[in-house]
């Protein structure tokens, strides 16, 4: 079920608002927490109800190791050297288990694949059906592993922890919202009661959302998937008005669904934090990456980046601990070396800022107009997004070669 589905919209919407609502004027907060957690596990199951006990099970194993986590934290001495280590086990078991889960779900064919190339072996692929938002909720449930770890929550009612990994609006592409962030929220007595405000302001936010995703990105997806699906080598203003359309169609698409869900938990007296601020607006790939999908820019340096040692041992160490992260970030979006790489370009492009940060030369690229800076990070950006887009390396170098390499054509009636 989509957001901008008629069953959605008309249906599954207004139901679940309805009765949310009607149960927390009766004063039966329980029933409504329970309520809106199988409104959104109905929600989850809509696209393949085979999956619902494997987020099921996820959820109890997660939330389990965490109050585990917890306890020890609350209970122990710091000092103790068996705190620490209980801690470290409980925590490396939380997050064996999550990676085990979305390797063997997301990653195994692209382990197979490549293990076999590797090895000339000829073992058999699993082609199992990817589980829908499993790199969200999987993400959403390390970070509540770590916070918990880090003693910066404690969660004992697994109603509450269903609700933070199932609520609808952010379940199945994000904003990736933290514990602390949203539980909060869902105790405040304000937030149970019907506000008019809000209500018109997330209907607004959801409308634009929709705009972007229905009339912009499905229009601007007609001409990139006509360009990555031709079996002909693209010219000149073809393989530029494909590229173009792609960097268009995923943005609209995907601010689109965010601004969808942040409006919907609006609705719900939820607010989400900002996931785009103009990234294509940005002068440099750092600059871009605290645009472009915020909450995962934050998850991979807080929960990546900062953990790997950040930049406190100097620049290679830095450059080192970035590349790892951008490459894991790209792992992340999809199971192929071409989201791999597209990590990594955009890596290799971050190494190189904080690089000349440390040379003269940046002062000079600091006086440059920022309307330069802007085209110049724009049409990097819509390159890499080529990458992210190409089923293979070969078709990326074949539009890549139509906008570099090919001559102009015009016809001439």
């Amino acid at each position: 079920m989509l957001f901008n589905s008629y069953e959605f919209i008309f249906l599954f919407l207004p139901i679940t608002f309805l009765i949310y609502f009607y149960l927390n004027h009766k004063k039966l907060t329980i029933a409504s927490k329970i309520f809106l957690v199988s409104s959104s596990l109905f929600f989850y199951s809509w696209w393949n109800i085979i999956y619902l006990p494997l987020i099921l099970s996820s959820m109890i194993i997660n939330f389990f190791i965490g109050v585990a986590i917890s306890k020890v934290v609350k209970s122990a001495k710091k000092a103790n050297k068996l705190y620490v280590l209980n801690k470290k086990i409980l925590l490396g078991i939380g997050i064996l288990f999550n990676i085990s889960l979305i390797g063997y779900f997301k990653y195994s064919n692209f382990f197979i694949e490549n293990f076999n190339i590797a090895t000339s072996s000829n073992i058999g692929l699993l082609n199992l059906t990817l589980p829908l938002a499993i790199s969200f909720f999987t993400f959403q449930q390390v970070a509540y592993l770590v916070d918990s770890y880090r003693s910066d929550i404690e969660e004992y009612s697994f109603l509450n922890y269903s609700l933070f990994v199932t609520f609808f609006p952010q379940l199945i592409a994000g904003p990736i919202v933290h514990h602390k962030e949203m539980m909060p929220q869902f105790e405040n007595m304000k937030n149970t009661i019907i506000n008019h405000k809000n209500i018109a302001l997330a209907l607004f936010i959801f409308s634009i959302g929709l705009f972007k995703k229905v009339v912009i990105a499905d229009t601007f997806a007609v001409f990139a998937n006509a360009g990555f699906n031709t079996e002909i080598a693209l010219h000149f203003f073809e393989a530029w008005a494909t590229s173009l359309s792609y960097t268009a169609q995923l943005y609209f698409d995907f601010s689109g669904y965010t601004d969808m869900a942040i409006g919907l938990a609006l609705m719900l007296g939820i607010k989400f934090p900002n996931n785009f601020d103009r990234p294509y607006l940005s002068i440099s790939f750092v600059d871009f990456w605290n645009r472009w999908h915020i909450t995962l820019s934050k998850w991979i340096r807080d929960y990546i980046y900062i953990p790997l040692g950040g930049n406190r041992k100097g620049l290679l160490f830095q450059s080192k601990n970035i590349l790892i992260s951008m490459g894991i970030g790209g792992l992340w979006h999809g199971a192929s070396w071409t989201f791999v790489i597209w990590g990594l370009y955009h890596g290799i492009f971050i190494v190189l800022y904080h690089a000349m940060k440390k040379v003269k030369y940046f002062d000079f690229l600091e006086k440059t107009p920022k309307w330069i800076k802007i085209l110049i990070i724009f049409h990097l950006i819509s390159i890499s997004w080529i990458l992210f887009r190409a089923d293979n390396i070969s078709q990326f170098y074949e539009i890549l070669n139509g906008i570099f390499f090919s001559e102009a054509t015009f016809t001439v009636n």
